[in-house]
């Protein structure tokens, strides 16, 4: 549901265009070791509207390191990265914020039977391969807030 605002004004020329669908502003984290592809999500990201808070993130431990609960509502986390992939980061930080939302981006294919064996509680609600249009990022984390 979209909430309005105190102050209306009726006249149909004062209306926003092009209003995304999201009532709320997001906030986002995107950690990927390929700091090309965090810099322009990332700015990408800024440019739609969607998010208040665009926060990017190279090294995954340093992401969880400073991750604190009810910081993002979105965290796009890259599957494959050194010292801690993308699976193992969301089972630390759904600790830390159980309420996060997390899409995975993958290069690859993903076997979901190993997944699940590996990281039962792991829920793979949205994973986005790549390579990925930025129109097409932005409408799945879009699709994401309003979930």
């Amino acid at each position: 549901m979209i909430s309005s605002s105190t102050h209306q004004d009726p006249s149909p020329s004062s209306a926003p265009k092009d209003l995304p669908s999201v009532a709320k502003k997001g906030r986002v984290l995107i950690v990927d070791d390929d700091p090309d592809i965090t810099e322009s999500f990332g700015l990408a990201l800024e440019d739609s509207g969607l998010f208040e808070k665009v926060e990017l993130c190279n090294d995954p431990r340093l992401a969880l390191y400073n991750f604190k609960p009810d910081t993002y509502d979105i965290a796009l986390l890259d599957v494959k990265m050194p010292r801690l992939n993308g699976f193992q980061l969301y089972n630390k930080i759904k600790k830390i914020d159980n309420k996060i939302r997390v899409c995975f981006l993958t290069g690859q294919s993903v076997d979901y039977s190993t997944l699940k064996e590996e990281f039962p509680l792991l829920e793979l609600e949205c994973l986005i391969p790549k390579p990925v249009a930025v129109g097409d990022l932005i409408k799945r984390l879009e699709a994401e807030l309003l979930r």
